[in-house]
């Protein structure tokens, strides 16, 4: 599954993308995250279509959905872990699953690239990889969201949560490749084009166009991917370059070489 995103970049660009975005609230500008990780469940601008103007708004949402009819947070955060992404096969095939309940709340989460981990046989530590779009400086992966009403733990007012988890789909060729082991290994988020993204927003989607985003397969040819430097760590890189930039492991296989049984 994908717990770790990088959005590095002025958020006033995403207006390049989606002209007329309503910004909610104050907004950091810029919104430099160059690495997100899902289980710190901390804020990120997710763009969605506002029910009251029909517009589309942009504003911040944690990571880890916590469900409408959760009433204490504390008993359910264990629980949250396993809310950071939804199966885009149980969406609209599985009626009793939390995502068919909110799959009209849907979603885009802005990133500029991502990070997946490659188990090599043999070697003690997984390879990241950072992926990103080739052509798209900016991508959006589509999502869920949802709102609970939940109370403050220092004043006990009873505030909103808006938060929302990524869709994942069956990985591609070359992300079968590096998201190679775990209980999850051959996901990949659901990376779409801007025209799917947008529909995906849209009011009235149907049925089958809904089905026919969440059945998109990036090709890999539109992808690029390259091996970094410890992610998870805070270790600095030697050559205090970013994180996203390419970090040559010694003696690293070629994808698809040395994975495990």
């Amino acid at each position: 599954m994908c717990y770790d995103i990088s959005f590095t970049i002025n958020i006033e660009e995403i207006t390049e993308y989606l002209p007329g975005l309503v910004m909610d609230g104050q907004l950091e500008i810029p919104f430099d995250n160059i690495h997100i990780i899902g289980h710190d469940f901390r804020d990120h601008p997710i763009i969605y279509r506002n029910r009251e103007d029909q517009l589309l708004h942009c504003r911040l949402m944690e990571w880890g959905c916590i469900p409408y009819y959760v009433k204490e947070e504390k008993q359910f955060l264990r629980q949250r872990a396993s809310m950071l992404n939804a199966r885009s096969e149980r969406i609209l095939g599985d009626e009793k699953s939390y995502w068919y309940k909110i799959r009209n709340r849907r979603c885009l989460i802005p990133v500029t690239g991502m990070y997946e981990h490659r188990a090599i046989k043999g070697w003690k530590n997984k390879v990241p990889y950072y992926i990103r779009l080739k052509h798209q400086p900016v991508f959006f992966i589509p999502g869920l969201y949802s709102v609970a009403e939940l109370p403050d733990t220092s004043t006990g007012e009873m505030i909103k949560r808006w938060t929302y988890t990524l869709i994942t789909r069956d990985a591609n060729e070359i992300m079968s490749k590096i998201h190679n082991s775990g209980e999850n290994k051959g996901r990949m988020p659901l990376i779409v084009p801007l025209a799917y993204a947008i529909a995906f927003l849209k009011d009235g989607l149907s049925a089958n166009e809904y089905q026919d985003i969440l059945r998109y397969e990036m090709h890999t040819d539109e992808m690029d991917y390259l091996p970094v430097f410890t992610i998870r760590s805070p270790k600095q890189r030697p050559d205090e370059l970013k994180k996203t930039d390419y970090w040559e492991w010694q003696n690293l296989p070629e994808l698809g070489v040395a994975d495990p049984d």
